[in-house]
Formats: structure tokens, sequence, C-alpha cells
């Protein structure tokens, strides 16, 4: 591996730990997490390339992979699961991928990560090309799976990005379009499911939300593809309807069961009343 500083595994600010009270261990997690929403707006320029260029390869029919490994990739297979449902695009464009694969997403896969080779036969699996776009997620950015994968599709000219937390490591160099949040020693000296974690979920939702808006699926501020999947989002749809459409809410509810989204609802009232 290069020579470079590893601030994820440097000494935690804090020690004796267990001799803290209740109140004082959370109070000092907390002044911690305080810290993570501006190193990500440190890093707002690079998310800004990574996230338009997902943009343009989405708007002309790629698709967009994450690749990780334990917490990491659970994050990016959050992600991608939360698409269909609050966006309304189909479950092949935005794809999770966790080294150890499913069986990764619930319980730790001994050395799954540590394969260069799996990763890129993971991402083999669906096809990837040109057109798509894989970011590797690594706090530490020195996952053997992921570096692997990135590199390999470097070769092929396929577009590649990262999210990662320590500066100059090799998954930072590898990627065309990294985004390296700095966040610093954790409260418990290396469990990078604390600060890392919760840089790499903002990171996650501001690249894939502000992606979905870029693709149009979103209208004002309303979700108008979401998938009406309990009585909860069905009610949540009847009153944007009543909202947007100035109608009552038997009128809105027919509507929606009718046509099955906001946006089929919305474009089929305008149609009748013109």
């Amino acid at each position: 591996m290069m020579d470079f500083r590893k601030t994820t595994e440097e000494e935690s600010r804090y020690d004796d730990l267990e001799k803290m009270s209740i109140k004082e261990l959370l109070s000092n997690i907390n002044n911690e997490d305080k810290t993570v929403p501006l190193a990500v707006e440190e890093s707002l320029p690079q998310i800004e390339s990574l996230t338009r260029i997902v943009s343009e390869k989405l708007n002309n029919g790629g698709r967009l992979f994450y690749m990780g490994a334990g917490t990491s990739g659970r994050l990016g297979i959050v992600d991608a699961s939360e698409i269909p449902p609050t966006f309304g695009l189909d479950h092949g464009v935005v794809i999770g991928l966790i080294a150890g694969g499913d069986t990764a997403i619930r319980k730790a896969v001994e050395f799954a990560e540590d394969s260069q080779n799996q990763g890129w036969e993971d991402l083999k699996d669906h096809q990837v090309g040109i057109n798509d776009v894989v970011i590797g997620i690594a706090a530490s950015g020195t996952t053997p799976y992921v570096i692997g994968a990135l590199e390999k599709c470097n070769s092929l000219g396929i577009t590649t990005g990262c999210i990662t937390c320590n500066q100059g490591s090799p998954l930072h160099k590898v990627a065309k379009f990294p985004v390296v949040v700095v966040v610093g020693p954790e409260f418990v000296t290396g469990s990078s499911r604390m600060k890392a974690g919760t840089a790499q979920k903002l990171v996650l939702n501001m690249i894939s939300t502000a992606v979905m808006i870029q693709l149009g699926r979103v209208q004002g501020n309303k979700m108008v593809d979401m998938q009406l999947s309990n009585n909860k989002l069905v009610d949540r749809g009847t009153r944007m309807l009543m909202q947007k459409l100035a109608i009552e809410s038997n009128e809105a509810s027919a509507l929606l069961k009718e046509h099955g989204s906001v946006r089929n609802a919305i474009n089929a009232y305008r149609n009748e009343q013109t």
C-alpha cells in the first residue's frame, strides 16, 4: 500500500471511555458528530463534479454502481434500494454491490474485502460498460475489493468515482472523480462506522437526491414518482394532488388509484381540463 496518513485509524481524542457516564458518552459522541457536516462542506466541489458526471451518464441511459465492504457496502446498498420507491426509477439503474454478496448485508463475511479481483467479477455479472459510473465507497481507502474493481474500470474507460475519508489513499488516487471527506479520528479508535459512516451517508444522500432531481424525478419539492407501496405514501400522494390541483380528498384519492402515481394523476387531470 502507498504511504499516506490514515486519519480514520488515528487514536481517539478521548480515553478511558469505560469510565464515562452515559451522559458523558452521548455528549462526546454528539460533539464529534457535529464536525461531520463541516468536513462534508469542505468536499462540496468534489461532490459536485461526481454528481455532474453521474447525472450525465444516467440521463444518457447509463447506470450507477456503488461498491464497498462492511459498513461502506451496506450504505451503498441502502441508498440504491431507496431510489425505486422514492423516485420511481427501475431497480436496475442504481445498483449496490457489497464484498461477500447479499449474505454480507446482515453478517460479516470474513476476508471478502481482501480479494483484488472479486469486485470486477461482481460488476461483470451486471454487464457494466462505458455508459455506467462505478463509485467505490471505503472509509479507509484501502479496500482491495473496491480498488481492484476501479482499476479495471479505468483500464476499460468506465467512469469511476469514490467516497473515502483518507486523503491520498490508494482509492483516492485511483478514482477519476474522488470525494474525500476527512473526518479525523473516531470516538472509538478505528470505528469508522461512526463519523466516517455518517459522512458517507450524507454524501450518498446528496449525490442520489441531486441526480434524481436533475433527471426530473421531483416536481417543485415533491416526489411525484414515488411508489405507492403503503398507506402512508398513498395518503401523502393524495395530499400532493389536493394541493397541486386544488381538489378535494375524494377526487384526489380516486385519481391516484386510477393512474398509479402522482405524476400520472396530475397529467391526466390537466389533460381532461383542456
